[in-house]
């Protein structure tokens, strides 16, 4: 309805009236109707306009209208998938040892990491010594400490000093003399595959003093004198009485089957896996995934294949025999 106006004066007339609305020229203010100018309020007004607001969204859009949602869902499952996918280790990682490490290791009396059942050569051929270079059977059965020394490698708290030592009586042309052996072992502990990866233990080299570890090349008697010979198999292992890594020099020249003459992965091997117990990584472990690489702590000098090795352990149980791992070298190949 139209306010009523005094045609001469202009002054409104008495009756209903209606408030103005602004005009085109007045300063921008708020709407006159915040709900909307096109009748009246309620809740069927409010339906028809949802409905007249997704109607002019799908005109605009047409079929991208309903991808979008579906897009958007789909989105979502992809990124939970893709946390959960995180979550799991990928299929060439390897654990680097059992989940217990005994931090008190060097207490112990007794040779870790040598098989102690009484088996023949004959019945693991997979640990058989390949053919190949000459090694000492018999040594001095004393040890020289290779001089040098070294920074502190890693970041872990736990820093354990090593030194190098070569036992008196091997010959240097069978391995390559002192500085190739301990640059390899300093190069092997530095990398950030070996046990440093996990930041939570360190090495720093001495050649002096009583070290936590003594990485030492050993001749085969010596060997089989400090891990046993219970198995008819050339072996090394960690000797807690001397703190010794003892590293039969027999394998150090010739490898392990696996390796398939790959001497510098397996000699990688042997210096990780015997400084694994060392540090107190007692237990060994079998393969855990078909084709993935072996974890370190699995005694590949005799075989990558459960089948193989099971009989080197009582432990071991419920382990499926199945199972074959390719070679690795070290605790966490994935660094």
């Amino acid at each position: 309805m139209c306010e009523k106006v005094d045609r001469v004066t202009g002054t409104p007339q008495p009756g209903t009236q209606r408030p103005r609305r602004p005009r085109p020229d007045q300063p921008l203010r708020a709407r006159w109707d915040p709900v909307g100018d096109d009748g009246p309020s309620g809740p069927e007004n409010a339906d028809r306009r949802e409905r007249s607001a997704v109607s002019r969204f799908i005109g605009a859009y047409g079929w991208r209208a309903y991808a979008i949602p579906v897009l958007a869902i789909l989105t979502v499952v992809l990124l939970v998938m893709t946390v959960r996918n995180g979550d799991a280790a990928p299929a060439e990682s390897t654990t680097a040892g059992d989940d217990v490490r005994n931090t008190h290791v060097q207490d112990e009396t007794t040779p870790i990491g040598a098989p102690t059942g009484p088996i023949q050569e004959a019945a693991l051929p997979g640990g058989a010594l390949p053919d190949g270079g000459a090694f000492t059977k018999t040594g001095e059965r004393v040890y020289r400490t290779v001089r040098g020394t070294g920074p502190k490698i890693g970041t872990g708290s736990q820093v354990y000093t090593y030194s190098v030592e070569v036992e008196r009586g091997i010959s240097s042309q069978e391995y390559g003399g002192d500085a190739a052996f301990a640059k390899l072992v300093d190069a092997t502990l530095a990398n950030p595959k070996s046990w440093i990866g996990d930041g939570k233990v360190s090495f720093r080299r001495v050649d002096s003093g009583e070290p936590d570890l003594r990485i030492s090349l050993t001749s085969t008697d010596t060997a089989r004198e400090l891990c046993g010979y219970q198995i008819k198999l050339e072996t090394s292992c960690y000797y807690p009485p001397d703190a010794r890594v003892v590293l039969n020099e027999a394998r150090w020249v010739r490898g392990a089957m696996a390796f398939e003459g790959d001497d510098l992965t397996y000699r990688q091997y042997l210096i990780n896996h015997e400084t694994g117990h060392g540090i107190g990584y007692e237990k060994h472990q079998p393969c855990k995934q078909n084709g993935a690489l072996a974890p370190i702590m699995m005694q590949q000098t005799f075989g990558t294949a459960n089948s193989q090795i099971m009989a080197l352990d009582p432990e071991m149980k419920d382990v499926d025999r199945s199972l074959v791992c390719k070679p690795n070298a070290w605790p966490y190949p994935t660094k």
